[in-house]
């Protein structure tokens, strides 16, 4: 028994089967999403050499496809924004990777710095603008693939833009 444990297994744990599944082989859940972004932000050597900042226009690279997802980088130079849309069927995990980003949605403002992740309910009306000095990088991952995107000119009401923090 492991001295720093209360636990200890008896038996055979060859013969636990269903504690011996593979990882999945993509993810299938918010969590697992959340957690895809996370990691491929966390891998700096994976997109930091591929961004690449254009002042005419807002650049992006798809960085990986899956069974029922996407993941996109985007990088936004000072005054760059996306404009107001929704992203149709999909879910969404925004997560800014460096400098800062701001979304505006319909109940104001929010501030989203290096690190910070949004999930994006289906739907969901914002704009997201680089309000900085700064040039910003932010990682992208929907869920199904993005089919649409959606412009909004009116502002909507606030009631339609629910969202949930991870």
């Amino acid at each position: 028994m492991n001295s720093d444990s209360d636990l200890s297994i008896a038996g055979d744990i060859l013969e636990v089967q269903h504690l011996l599944r593979p990882a999945a082989p993509h993810p299938s859940t918010v969590a697992g999403f959340v957690g895809l972004a996370r990691s491929v932000a966390a891998d700096r050597a994976r997109w930091a050499p591929l961004v690449r900042y254009d002042t005419t226009t807002r650049w992006y690279h798809r960085l990986e496809a899956g069974p029922g997802y996407e993941v996109w980088l985007l990088s936004w130079v000072p005054g760059q924004g996306s404009g107001r849309h929704d992203h149709g069927l999909s879910s969404g995990v925004l997560t800014v990777l460096k400098g800062e980003l701001t979304e505006h949605t319909a109940r104001g403002a929010h501030s989203l710095h290096g690190g910070a992740q949004r999930v994006l309910a289906p739907g969901y009306v914002h704009e997201v603008v680089n309000d900085s000095l700064e040039p910003a990088v932010s990682l992208h991952v929907y869920f199904p693939g993005l089919t649409d995107m959606p412009m909004h000119t009116a502002r909507c009401s606030p009631a339609a833009e629910d969202v949930v923090r991870a």
